[in-house]
């Protein structure tokens, strides 16, 4: 009878304890659906949809449709789309946010609430932006960091000496002894964290060097954040694939090939890049990545086609800094636009988009997880010329 009630304990107690992890789980949950509903993204989202909402009351006249307020602003349709909608974080820029609030005569006292949404959104975008390259920010006050097992996103041998759990002294003493045993074998493994990091690090930037200098022995200046990136790889699907498949779909018109630039990458535009890379004497696989992408890119500037040019303006309009009519002109404010996006990414500041700055914009693109509510297609017509 002992055993029995014994085992019947255990399972009482492992009972619990999933219940506990399923309350934790349940709650972590929450916390991040409450820090998303706070953040300033979604704030500025929710603010502009009421702007558009509200200006077809009695004081605002006829709402006009997302379409005719996109032209009005220079923007395609869906870009606006997303700009209304809080559901995905596609966040617009201070320039359409005060024209927004120009054409839709929302209430004057709200835009400065909207430009200081902007402000904070360009911040948490920075803040994002340093966490993806490795320097994240630390949350938790130094005290509240858990044992060194690596439940925690960091490996047990990455783990601080701070980190360490001490071990209770006597009891009733109020004392705590240094778990002294774990600290030797926690700094040695810590340093060898920290030998094989800079030794790959050293390695990358000499490797991308060697890349970048040309034949005739010229110098060139490599950016050291760029060297770490990859091109894209986009192959055929049934997803919206955004800004990088309409990229394609944008350069493969300009050389020519008539696709319908939707953001979908199906059989039309597969075909397209098939017939492109067989041109470029490329193995013909229908797929867009590092052999593909650097021969279907070209250098944009002023004089360029303008399907090359729309390609580049999409691009800025989200990286979180730019709001630029996609016309296809090179425009001064698409050369500011670059101009703002090389210095910020530490890329020579030609103020045209070469090949660095194509793959800069590309792996910096942050498309909203679902399509936009009235997502309509922005191809130009079939009979459209370059």
């Amino acid at each position: 009878m002992t055993q029995q009630s014994e085992g019947q304990a255990r399972g009482q107690s492992r009972e619990h304890e999933g219940h506990g992890h399923e309350r934790q789980e349940h709650e972590r949950r929450e916390h991040e659906r409450r820090e998303h509903e706070r953040s300033a993204g979604v704030r500025l989202a929710r603010l502009l949809r009421r702007w558009w909402e509200e200006s077809g009351g009695p004081s605002g006249g006829t709402r006009p449709t997302q379409q005719a307020l996109a032209a009005r602003l220079g923007v395609d349709q869906t870009t606006l789309s997303r700009y209304l909608n809080p559901g995905h974080l596609s966040t617009a820029p201070a320039r359409v946010v005060e024209a927004l609030h120009s054409h839709l005569r929302a209430p004057a006292a709200e835009l400065d609430e909207a430009r200081a949404l902007c402000a904070a959104v360009l911040r948490e975008n920075r803040r994002q932006r340093t966490a993806g390259d490795g320097r994240t920010e630390r949350t938790e006050p130094p005290d509240t960091a858990g044992p060194a097992d690596g439940k925690h996103g960091m490996p047990a041998a990455a783990v601080p000496a701070a980190a360490v759990p001490a071990a209770a002294g006597p009891p009733g003493t109020g004392m705590v002894r240094p778990a002294s045993r774990w600290l030797p074998s926690v700094l040695v493994g810590a340093l060898v964290v920290m030998a094989f990091t800079a030794g790959v690090a050293v390695h990358a930037w000499f490797s991308a060097s060697d890349r970048e200098t040309p034949a005739d022995g010229t110098a060139v200046t490599v950016a050291p954040r760029a060297a770490r990136h990859e091109w894209p790889l986009l192959t055929m699907g049934e997803e919206d694939q955004f800004t990088r498949a309409r990229a394609v779909q944008y350069l493969l018109r300009s050389w020519g090939y008539r696709v319908r630039i939707d953001g979908f990458f199906r059989e039309e535009t597969r075909n397209a890049v098939r017939a492109f890379q067989t041109s470029r004497l490329l193995p013909a696989d229908g797929k867009v990545g590092d052999r593909t992408w650097p021969e279907l890119v070209r250098e944009v500037g002023p004089g360029s086609r303008p399907f090359e040019v729309r390609a580049v303006q999409e691009l800025l309009n989200h990286v979180g800094q730019a709001g630029i009519p996609v016309s296809g002109t090179f425009t001064t404010m698409t050369a500011d636009a670059l101009g703002y996006f090389q210095r910020a990414h530490d890329l020579p500041e030609t103020r045209r988009a070469d090949a660095d700055t194509w793959l800069a914009l590309l792996v910096r693109q942050r498309p909203p997880a679902a399509a936009p509510d009235g997502r309509t297609s922005v191809s130009p017509p079939p009979a459209a010329a370059d």
